[in-house]
């Protein structure tokens, strides 16, 4: 079992910075959409890998349709927990107190903030200023913006030479919110971050 599509839709730690219920909603609606290029796309070749098969019970379409026929109002972090909704029906003896309101992690984080300041100090190092500037310009859809994603990028046009614009673009917090333009897609960067991010 896996808690995939939980985020889409009861809100990521970005969607914390929402302007309005609807713009909650209008952003719910676009990861739903979006669904198979990314979260999905990784849990399912992360766990294919190993010949096991995932099941999603927040990807059931009775259950997609239901929580997103509520008003995003109320989905809406004023509670001052994300998800508090999902966290809330939980409550009783299906799981402990402190796990289910123990503050979400960034999905980097459970790789370890080390690999991750690791791979971005690699990436810093493969290229100059320069050299960075200059490889940025070979790609016109979804151009690299940081060393990292230009690192990643390479990666995947020697795997998928070609096929970039199978995907939307780079998964990236909704960057037209206030205190949500950021250069990283880590939940990490953003200044709502808790305790996990220590």
């Amino acid at each position: 079992l896996t808690g995939e599509i939980s985020d889409e839709l009861f809100g990521y730690k970005y969607t914390d910075f929402a302007p309005s219920a609807q713009e909650f909603q209008h952003e719910a609606e676009k990861r739903i959409r979006e669904l198979h290029m990314y979260d999905v796309l990784r849990a399912d070749r992360c766990i294919s890998v190993n010949s096991l098969e995932a099941r999603v019970p927040f990807g059931d379409l009775d259950f997609v349709r239901y929580v997103m026929a509520i008003d995003p109002e109320k989905k809406r972090n004023h509670y001052g927990k994300g998800k508090y909704l999902l966290r809330r029906a939980f409550e009783g003896d299906y799981l402990p107190t402190n796990i289910l309101y123990r503050e979400k992690a960034a999905f980097s984080d459970a790789v370890g903030h080390s690999l991750v300041n690791d791979l971005k100090d690699y990436a810093e190092s493969c290229y100059t200023q320069k050299e960075f500037a200059e490889k940025c310009k070979a790609y016109t859809y979804a151009q690299p913006f940081t060393k990292e994603s230009l690192l990643y990028r390479e990666l995947f046009e020697k795997y998928y030479p070609g096929q970039a614009e199978m995907v939307a673009g780079f998964w990236m917090p909704n960057r037209s919110w206030e205190g949500c333009d950021v250069d990283d897609p880590s939940a990490r960067v953003l200044s709502n971050y808790g305790a996990s991010g220590l």
